[in-house]
């Protein structure tokens, strides 16, 4: 495994090989086959899930799906939990992410109505407009998100929550079913004239 501190100043420093790293060279470790873990050089925080989302997030020309396809094995070894926990996080940075947009975009507008090359109303605009953007691109992560999941899951032929909760409503309505029949042929044993 590699072992990836990440410092102030955003550089990335592989202990495993005693140098400096690039997201390409992570990615290329993660296509490999390569285990990774980032930390916080100062806190020691888990920061992989930051990185890998930076990754997926940089690489625009449709290159994604060889980057996913590495990190998505690499969350299979550790178990389907798993895989689900990243797509949690994987939603919430992005959150995140669009929510520090969002007050980088009222700065912004405050500073251009400020300097008059914009009026209120077009920054009031073009605030509305974007958020409408951030919202549609939250709900278009989330989807993928979901449908990545979906179809690791296919792959594994893994059970889905919904399949497994009906199974066990079917063994449950079958074991109470069985405990019926038990109990009359219980009764029925009693009925029955001993012959002598």
């Amino acid at each position: 495994m590699h072992q990836i501190k990440r410092y102030a100043n955003r550089k990335l420093y592989d202990t495993t090989d005693k140098k400096y790293i690039t997201l390409d060279r992570i990615s290329k470790l993660i296509k490999s086959g390569e285990e990774i873990r980032v930390t916080d050089n100062k806190t020691g925080e888990d920061l992989t899930a930051a990185t890998l989302s930076q990754i997926l997030a940089r690489d625009k020309k449709g290159k994604t799906d060889d980057v996913a396809s590495g990190v998505v094995v690499q969350l299979l070894r550790k178990g389907p939990g798993t895989l689900v926990d990243y797509g949690r996080k994987y939603v919430s940075l992005w959150d995140r992410a669009l929510t520090m947009a969002d007050e980088e975009i009222d700065k912004l507008v405050e500073r251009l109505v400020r300097e008059k090359e914009l009026t209120r109303s077009e920054g009031s605009r073009f605030k509305r407009e974007v958020s409408g953007r951030a919202k549609e691109l939250k709900g278009w992560i989330g989807e993928r998100i979901d449908q990545r999941i979906k179809e690791v899951l296919d792959l594994m032929n893994l059970a889905t929550r919904e399949q497994a909760l009906d199974l066990t409503a079917k063994v449950e309505a079958l074991t109470r079913k069985v405990a019926r029949l038990e109990k009359a042929m219980a009764q029925k044993a009693v009925e029955v004239p001993k012959v002598s």
